[in-house]
């Protein structure tokens, strides 16, 4: 009896992702937070804490979630940065609104001081690594690390200079992140690029441009 070998089955199709691309949302609740964040560290503003509840809800509930969905996509860069500084800015609302009351201006600056430090620290290789990403993300995390560390070294200091310039520089960030995900949006709604983000810098690498 001949025996007949089956051939293998084709690999399945790869399924689409279930679920829209977070990265939009969860860049402009980044955005909008650190905006409201740093006018008031810039001085622009005349009102009172405006970006507490925010950091609350927006930068952080629906930074954390737009993680969580980065999770369900593989996308473990993506995962760990919203979900980090959606913890960041519901750290930063608690501290505020729970300890802060009972600090004295020298002793919040220095609190502040040493929580911006250590982002700064965990923002160095998240920037780093956002090389691999595109060049949008990437200035989003090179004027991020620029903010934290001006930012500390001015609450350290106690230095409203320092700290003002930290804002100017949170502006920056914003504008960055809002670039982002306004293309982020655009693009994927479409299908096609309207707004540039830039190729990861590995695609240089490869090329042999800068390879030995």
């Amino acid at each position: 009896m001949t025996h007949v070998e089956q051939e293998p089955a084709p690999p399945a199709p790869h399924a689409p992702s279930a679920i829209a691309d977070p990265a939009p949302l969860g860049l402009a609740a980044f955005a909008l937070t650190t905006f409201l964040l740093s006018v008031k560290n810039a001085a622009w503003t005349d009102g009172t804490d405006a970006w507490l509840g925010y950091a609350l809800a927006y930068g952080g509930i629906v930074q954390i979630l737009a993680g969580m969905w980065e999770f369900r996509n593989r996308n473990v860069f993506g995962a760990t940065a919203f979900s980090s500084y959606g913890g960041f800015w519901l750290g930063l609302g608690l501290y505020v609104v729970l300890i802060a009351g009972e600090a004295t201006p020298a002793q919040e600056a220095n609190d502040l001081g040493w929580i911006l430090l250590a982002f700064a620290i965990f923002n160095t290789y998240m920037m780093l690594w956002a090389t691999q990403v595109n060049q949008a993300v990437l200035a989003v995390f090179v004027a991020l690390e620029a903010t934290e560390i001006i930012l500390f070294i001015g609450n350290f200091a106690t230095s409203e200079t320092t700290v003002k310039i930290g804002g100017y520089l949170g502006v920056l960030t914003a504008v960055c992140a809002w670039y982002a995900s306004a293309a982020g949006i655009i693009n994927g709604m479409t299908g096609r690029t309207l707004l540039g983000v830039g190729k990861p810098l590995r695609h240089r690498l490869v090329s042999g441009t800068e390879t030995h």
